[in-house]
């Protein structure tokens, strides 16, 4: 399978020379109109920045959990009280609903409570029992961490992976998209705010090849990367020729099987609200719906009941369910899929027509008889488009589902929980696997994938430990 590079690592803005930075040039989604434009940093200033994050390592590491937790948990109070600013924000750069931008505002105000509370239990020292004398793990942060971070969640994404690595001790440099850097900007602006030292927390606006330099950096210590297979490679092999830690979340093609004492109207709910999970812009949407055979048509035609009934509008409108895509580009893309995928064979259930106006519009869309050879099987849809297909049992439905390069999240719609459960839990190649609801992040569980979702973890106790120094501590008194 290949992937659909749906992740905003790759620049939009051109690369000026080393010195004379790009323009980051926005674009409203909902209408094409121009918005702001960012003056970009020039290589000379990254890389002068990322020096100034390491310096600020040096106070920041030394800092208790209780002071470090009162700056996160500041952080997260100032985003609940600027939520409909930047929920509007959100709408404005890459067009999600406001409704789903104070969503997301609210979710990362609740990380930061979260790692401000739980960090100092989480790289507590861990007693070992050995002969003689006094062992014990230390957890000790590594460094500067630079963050790679796609346009889809804006805010989400980057506090996933801020606020536990600055509650470990590291500092971080954010390489956002470039067609979020107003938002990007907000974020350093809220760190300020809450009181964190200078340069603890710092956003560059770089175009996403000139990442690379940053990796090669003496001054950064690990990276951790939101983005597209390619891109995730291409941060690996960086980050492998200079020995640095890295977690990697890509793309995801999550498959959900429909078993056959599915509850079908139960399913179809789960289903739409799984595929439309930011407008289907998601790494863990779900796209694939496997079915079997006996309940596919009562499935698909109920799924496409449940698809047909969102409301697409303005994102600025609090009854909008499906806003913009990020793209007119990145729409053309999706529907080139669609049509494709009909040519081979598939067939149209509803949605999959481009609508005559401005902005980069594309409505909830059904395929089924989806089969391998057609993108819609073979790809990742960065999009409203769900794929239906038809498996013989359930046997059939897991290889199905784990005949993807992805193994990102996973789902399992089933009468029978404890059935659903053992699918879930043993069969399913996948970081995360539901049954009878939709996949989703939460700051206490932990997320990642496998295959070329990529690896590492993100949340829970498993994430803040990533970017820490494991170490074995032994004192004979």
């Amino acid at each position: 399978m290949t992937h659909h590079a749906g992740h905003g690592y790759e620049a939009k803005a051109a690369r000026g020379g080393g010195g004379s930075p790009s323009a980051l040039k926005t674009v409203n989604p909902a209408t094409g109109e121009p918005g702001r434009t960012y003056e970009g940093h020039t290589r000379e200033q990254a890389l002068a920045m990322a020096a100034q994050v390491r310096e600020a390592f040096r106070g920041w590491r030394r800092t208790s959990f209780a002071e470090r937790g009162i700056i996160i948990g500041t952080a997260g109070r100032i985003l609940r009280q600027r939520k409909d600013e930047f929920a509007r924000l959100m709408a404005d750069e890459m067009g999600k609903p406001v409704t789903e931008g104070l969503a997301e505002i609210e979710k990362c105000a609740f990380n930061c409570d979260y790692f401000a509370e739980n960090a100092e239990r989480f790289l507590a020292n861990g007693p070992v029992e050995l002969d003689g004398g006094r062992t014990y793990v230390a957890f000790n942060p590594l460094g500067p961490l630079l963050a790679v971070m796609p346009w889809n969640f804006p805010f989400w994404q980057v506090f996933r992976a801020a606020a536990p690595a600055l509650m470990a001790g590291n500092t971080v440099l954010l390489k956002h998209a470039s067609n979020v850097p107003g938002s990007a900007l907000a974020m350093e602006e809220v760190f300020r705010e809450a009181g964190a030292p200078d340069n603890v927390f710092r956003t560059i606006l770089i175009a996403g090849r000139d990442a690379a330099e940053l990796i090669d950096s003496p001054d950064i210590a690990a990276v951790t990367l939101t983005g597209s297979v390619a891109a995730g490679k291409a941060v690996a092999e960086a980050a492998g020729r200079n020995l640095k830690k890295t977690v990697l979340e890509l793309g995801g093609s999550d498959a959900y099987l429909v078993l056959e004492d599915a509850d079908v109207e139960q399913a179809a709910t789960v289903a739409a609200k799984a595929r439309m999970v930011n407008g289907g812009q998601s790494c863990i949407a779900g796209k694939r719906f496997v079915v079997i055979a006996p309940v596919r048509q009562a499935f698909e035609t109920a799924f496409a009941e449940k698809m047909s009934a969102i409301r697409m509008g303005d994102p600025l409108d609090p009854a909008t369910k499906l806003g913009p895509l990020v793209s007119v580009s990145a729409r053309d893309e999706i529907h080139r899929q669609v049509r494709e995928s009909i040519e081979k064979g598939a067939r149209l259930l509803c949605g999959g027509e481009v609508p005559d106006r401005p902005g980069a519009w594309y409505p909830p869309t059904v395929l089924t008889d989806v089969k391998p050879g057609q993108p819609a099987y073979d790809e990742e849809v960065f999009g409203p488009v769900a794929a239906v297909i038809e498996a013989r049992d359930v046997e059939d439905a897991i290889r199905i589902a784990n005949d993807s390069e992805f193994g990102l999240g996973s789902g399992v719609l089933t009468r029978d929980a404890r059935r659903g459960e053992d699918i879930a839990a043993n069969d399913l190649e996948a970081g995360m696997a539901f049954v009878n609801e939709n996949v989703r992040s939460d700051p206490r569980m932990p997320f990642g994938g496998v295959k070329h979702s990529g690896y590492g973890r993100e949340c829970s106790v498993f994430g803040i430990r990533e970017f820490v120094n494991i170490k074995s501590v032994h004192v004979r008194e």
